[in-house]
């Protein structure tokens, strides 16, 4: 439960971040301001700053939070589970969990829109890309060290996460665009995309246009 300072601390991490991404998704997130967060709230800009570097970090800080579980996920996915499989696993369970994750903050809904904020932001969408970039290397260490490797020794690790990645980046991408916005969408493609994968890399995709 942790101390009452420690839980009033919480809550007002919470309340900030409510407050911004309710702005993200109603305003825009270059029309924001770190004033308006805080007033959203009745605190002082400083204090927004005691729990937020920045914008970019409350815009992208329920996605961590998120990411967070995901790789914890990973490493506690079955032992006998081959790492593309434990990949795949783990990301649905994420998707089927999400309301744990993110609704002591803010409803499911919001954060959803949030991503179309993210992808439409360049300042954002060059952050979270980055911090994916970092996501990846401690998935391969994870899948490294479930698989008993060293991960600068056998590529495998950073080229299974490496697939894995973009076909979640290209899953991404879609869904942002799309008309049905829902999680439903987010999971159905996410499992489709990841099972085309074998056949996309191994298939002999004119046999198939000819069929």
């Amino acid at each position: 439960m942790g101390t009452l300072r420690e839980r009033k601390k919480q809550r007002t991490r919470d309340a900030l971040l409510r407050a911004a991404v309710e702005l993200f998704t109603t305003q825009g997130y270059e029309r924001t301001t770190v004033d308006e967060i805080a007033a959203a709230v009745d605190v002082s800009q400083r204090t927004f700053f005691r729990y937020f570097a920045g914008k970019d970090e409350a815009a992208l800080a329920l996605v961590e939070m998120t990411v967070e579980r995901f790789v914890e996920g990973v490493r506690s996915r079955p032992p006998h589970e081959p790492p593309m499989e434990a990949l795949r696993q783990a990301v649905l369970d994420g998707w089927h969990s999400i309301n744990e994750v993110v609704e002591s903050v803010v409803p499911v809904e919001l954060y959803l829109r949030l991503y179309r904020v993210i992808e439409s932001t360049p300042v954002l969408l060059a952050a979270h890309l980055r911090r994916s970039a970092e996501v990846e290397e401690d998935l391969a260490r994870v899948v490294a060290e479930r698989e008993g490797l060293d991960v600068d020794a056998d590529p495998r690790p950073r080229l299974a996460v490496a697939v894995f990645s973009g076909v979640m980046r290209v899953t991404e991408r879609q869904w942002s665009t799309d008309a049905d916005f829902s999680l439903d969408r987010i999971r159905a493609l996410t499992s489709l995309y990841l099972d085309g994968v074998g056949p996309a890399l191994l298939g002999d995709w004119r046999e198939t246009r000819r069929t």
